[in-house]
Order: C-alpha cells, then sequence, then structure tokens
C-alpha cells in the first residue's frame, strides 16, 4: 500500500507526431506556375515595356490631339466616337500582339531551357510530375498572360483618356467626347476576345511546347520548317494549299467564328459566343492540344539533358 501511495503520476503519453496535412491536388501547379514567373521575368517586363512604349508615343502624339478633336466634332456622333477610340484600341492591339510574341517564345524554350542548362536534373528530383510541369508551362499563355494583358490594357486605356483629358482642357476644348468613348463596353469584349483567342490559339501552343521538349538544338527552326516543308510539298506535288489555309485559319479564324463585325457598334465589334463554342474549328484545337500536351510530357519524362 506504501508503495502505491508513494509513486508518482503516471508518466504522460508521449506526444504523437501530429499527421500533416493533405497537400491541395492544385497548390503544386500552384507553386509551378510561380516558379514559371520567377524564372522568366521577360513574361511581365515585355508587356510592361510595349505599354510604356504605347504610353510615349501617344504623348508625344498628344501634340496634334487638339487638331484631331476639333476635326472630329464636324463629324457625326456616331464617327466622332468612332475616331477619338481608335487610340485606345490601337494602344490595346499592339500590347496583345507583342505578349503573343513573347508567349510563342517562352513555349518554344520552356522545356529545352531546362534541357540545356541541365536544370531538369534538379526539378525531376522534387515530387512534381511531369505532368503538372508541362501544364504549369501550359497555362503561361492559355491564362496568365491574357489576364496580364487584360490588366495592362485597362490600365493603359485610363492613363490615355487622362492624357487625353488634360491635353483638351489645357487648349480650351471639351473633354466631353472622350468620356463618352465606351471603354467599359471595349473592356468587356477584350476580355471576351483574351478568352476564345487563348483557346483558339491552344493547338499552336501547344505544338510549340512539344518542339521545346524534343529538340535538341535550335527549336524554331523545327517548329517553323515541317509545316512551311509540307506546305510547299503540297502546293509542288499536288497544286493546291489546304495545309497552308488550315495554318492560316488557325492564327486568324478566331475573328471571323467568334466575332461579328457586321454589327459593329462604333469600334466594337459584336460577339459571337455560341457560334465559338459550336465551331469545329474550337474542338478539334483543343483536341490537337491535348495531344501535343500528353506527348510533350511523355518526352520530358524521358528526355536528358542536352
Amino acid at each position: 500500500m506504501d508503495t502505491l501511495a508513494n509513486a508518482g503520476p503516471e508518466a504522460p503519453l508521449e506526444a504523437q507526431p501530429a499527421a500533416p496535412a493533405p497537400l491541395s491536388p492544385t497548390r503544386p501547379l500552384y507553386w509551378s506556375v510561380r516558379r514559371e514567373l520567377w524564372e522568366n521575368r521577360s513574361l511581365y517586363i515585355a508587356p510592361l515595356a510595349v505599354a510604356a512604349v504605347v504610353l510615349l508615343s501617344f504623348l508625344i502624339g498628344t501634340i496634334g490631339l487638339p487638331a484631331r478633336m476639333r476635326a472630329a466634332a464636324a463629324l457625326d456622333p456616331a464617327q466622332q466616337q468612332t475616331k477619338l477610340a481608335m487610340p485606345f484600341s490601337m494602344a490595346t492591339s499592339v500590347i496583345i500582339l507583342f505578349t503573343y510574341i513573347v508567349g510563342a517564345f517562352y513555349c518554344l524554350d520552356a522545356l529545352y531551357g531546362e534541357r540545356r542548362d541541365r536544370s531538369i536534373l534538379f526539378w525531376k528530383s522534387l515530387p512534381v510530375s511531369d505532368l503538372t510541369t508541362v501544364l504549369s508551362k501550359a497555362c503561361i499563355p492559355l491564362v496568365v498572360l491574357p489576364l496580364f494583358v487584360f490588366a495592362i490594357a485597362i490600365v493603359t486605356q485610363l492613363v490615355l483618356l487622362a492624357l487625353s483629358t488634360v491635353v483638351a482642357l489645357l487648349n480650351g476644348l471639351s473633354a466631353a467626347p472622350l468620356w463618352r468613348v465606351p471603354l467599359f463596353r471595349m473592356w468587356l469584349v477584350l476580355f471576351y476576345g483574351l478568352i476564345v483567342h487563348a483557346l483558339w490559339h491552344a493547338p499552336l501552343y501547344a505544338w510549340l511546347l512539344l518542339v521545346s521538349a524534343w529538340a535538341r538544338r535550335t527549336p524554331m527552326l523545327w517548329a517553323v520548317l515541317p509545316p512551311l516543308a509540307l506546305g510547299a510539298f503540297e502546293r509542288i506535288a499536288f497544286g493546291t494549299s489546304h495545309f497552308g489555309s488550315l495554318i492560316r485559319y488557325r492564327l486568324a479564324g478566331t475573328l471571323a467564328v467568334a466575332f461579328d463585325f457586321k454589327a459593329r457598334d462604333g469600334v466594337v465589334p459584336g460577339v459571337e459566343p455560341l457560334r465559338f463554342l459550336t465551331s469545329p474549328g474550337l474542338w478539334s484545337g483543343l483536341v490537337v492540344a491535348a495531344v501535343c500536351i500528353a506527348a510533350a510530357m511523355r518526352l520530358r519524362r524521358n528526355r536528358e539533358p542536352i
């Protein structure tokens, strides 16, 4: 009894280590996309630089803005709105065009560059699958760049509007016509256009990723020369240009499929989302994009550093 009475309290059970929280399936993809942005600063520096050049060009061009506004005042309201809105549309078009070029060059180097500098050995040692890695690289031109361009375009147009207003007021002109430019509707059409272009151009970006994963050197030549050679062979052998028409359709066909320029309201074209979503070209292109991404994933799994 004395022994039981003198015995101290039982030692507490040893604390069991807490089980690690389950990792979200999208978490590796999220950090892989952030890694691409960290490693490729040109993805956001280049569009910002283009926007800065556009603003500088517009600032220099404001010398003739009062004369253009006086000339536009003699036009009917619809023509006046079109004329005054043209700089806003041109600024956005230039930024989008250069961003497409940035996205194409990024895709060409996305999987080739990590084999060239042998960093693929490090990235393969991490618990990130080849599928996640390739999808993260595909997300850059298909998701990240369109959203980034949309934000840059809005800010650029607002700055253009502010500069135009200041110049008009300093020259004794009314800024009311400038504020009647349908910027909000332009933004809605821009957002729609960026989405449809990303979906429509998905097979092109996927093809560039596939070439980037396969080529041992000069991926640009391997991306461009085979389509050119195939088009030249068809033209010489059969006298037709179906393949060339297909390439042109894939590059610019979305304008005819997703928009209605006959229903144009000033500088804002009509949109045809139903016609776009039911277009065979959209779904066949997405199938091709899926096949190219799957092939790029398999190639990355088996390719060694250059």
